[in-house]
């Protein structure tokens, strides 16, 4: 039988694994590790982990530690956790109390925002806990870049733990589901006021406008799925905009089809010919729906000028602190009725969505898979990731052996997935 339909069909439960441990801050205690296979309790699960991605937020705990929001005074120096908060699992071992609610060999995603307080080890956090009313998988919740993951009552309780809607998906593709599900959290937060006629009541209407331009500063990775999740909305045009020509070129190639079936006027436009390629286009109405995809102050601030009457902006690229006010022109609020919006994360309904997605087509999670490699590589991802070397996502996968991290990726796929998992399985 093939290493992959083995791997598909048989569940042994091994007693140790590989997994990516912090046990401290920065690069000097973040390492892949043997460690011990969890067992799960009565209201546990454990799983396998079949892919994983490596999220940027990852720097942010390595920097931050104890003093993290997530951690709340937690010590990964004197309790190591496991990290990777984006991944793609199967069930192996179901804890008794939770029998007829999940099976073995079950496919699942999860959302790693955990809108719960912590039920175990709160004596490792501040205060005990008191007052947390969010946990986070890959935070002081086992992660996933892991060969094995235990599933704990906060994520289950939660509401975290999602079936899959298809259960052929990728394991890459239900991997990327949590990237996706910030940008679905973030459209939802485009809301225009709709009115049939001049006497019927104001309805308000979450999404970019239909029949709208739409604009889309900066299309890097996150602003490039973006830009493809916008087509769901038909606007009449999408713009898509960065200083980097590389990065516009892409973007016709990933969407010209797309938004020539879905029957959007797509544009790219450089960063200096944005305001003259909108007004052209909108016949001087400007932009009703911006996405500032960039934590630059600078673009955020001229952005604020592109809006048209009712235009909503969304502060997407978060700013660093110190340089992160902007000005509001009150006049332009009050009255060409203009919005600020933002968002953080995603909720289970958002990736469930983001699934959704996949599963019909709105979005193709292979456009954005920048590398691949196994666990091994964990370190090298993360240090690219720091020195801005990584343009998109890299998928991991915890239970093949690759000698080299293949970077640079177009496009990975269904097919390219198998074949390298049926090549490196262990």
């Amino acid at each position: 039988m093939p290493k992959l339909s083995t791997y598909r069909t048989t569940f042994p439960i091994p007693a140790t694994m590989q997994a990516v441990v912090l046990s401290g801050l920065g690069f000097d205690n973040v390492a892949v590790r043997q460690v011990p296979v969890p067992q799960p309790g009565p209201s546990q699960l454990l799983a396998r982990v079949d892919a994983a991605g490596v999220c940027t937020s990852i720097l942010k705990i390595m920097d931050q530690g104890p003093a993290h929001t997530y951690f709340r005074g937690w010590d990964p120096a004197q309790w190591p956790v496991i990290l990777g908060d984006e991944g793609s699992i199967t069930v192996v071992k179901v804890g008794a109390a939770l029998a007829g609610q999940y099976r073995v060999g079950q496919r699942l995603a999860i959302q790693p925002g955990v809108e719960l307080g912590p039920i175990n080890h709160r004596e490792r956090y501040r205060d005990h806990g008191r007052g947390m009313a969010r946990t986070a998988v890959g935070y002081t919740l086992g992660g996933q870049l892991a060969q094995y993951i235990l599933v704990p009552e906060e994520v289950i309780q939660g509401g975290s733990l999602l079936p899959l809607p298809d259960e052929n998906l990728p394991y890459f593709a239900v991997s990327m589901s949590e990237p996706v599900s910030c940008v679905v959290s973030a459209q939802d937060r485009q809301i225009h006021i709709h009115k049939a006629s001049p006497g019927a009541p104001r309805v308000p209407r979450l999404g970019m406008l239909p029949g709208g331009t739409t604009v889309i500063i900066g299309v890097g990775p996150m602003g490039l799925m973006h830009a493809e999740l916008a087509l769901r909305f038909r606007p009449r045009n999408l713009i898509v905009c960065d200083k980097i020509v590389a990065r516009l070129d892409r973007a016709r190639n990933v969407l010209q089809a797309k938004a020539r079936d879905a029957g959007v006027n797509l544009l790219a436009a450089e960063s200096d010919q944005l305001k003259a390629t909108l007004t052209q286009v909108t016949d001087g109405r400007m932009a009703d729906d911006i996405v500032l995809a960039v934590g630059i102050n600078p673009v955020q601030q001229a952005a604020l000028d592109l809006l048209g009457r009712e235009g909503v902006a969304n502060l997407f690229g978060g700013l660093p602190k110190g340089q992160n006010m902007l000005q509001v022109d009150a006049v332009k609020v009050h009255y060409d009725e203009i919005k600020l919006v933002g968002s953080s994360g995603g909720a289970p309904s958002d990736l469930a969505l983001a699934l959704r997605a996949f599963a019909d087509g709105d979005i193709d999670p292979g456009n954005y898979v920048f590398g691949v490699g196994a666990l091994a590589h964990a370190i090298e991802v993360l240090r690219g990731i720091k020195a801005n070397r990584i343009e998109g996502k890299v998928i991991l996968y915890p239970h093949c052996t690759v000698d080299k991290l293949t970077l640079g990726l177009e496009h990975w796929s269904a097919q390219e997935e198998e074949r390298f998992m049926e090549e490196h399985l262990a």
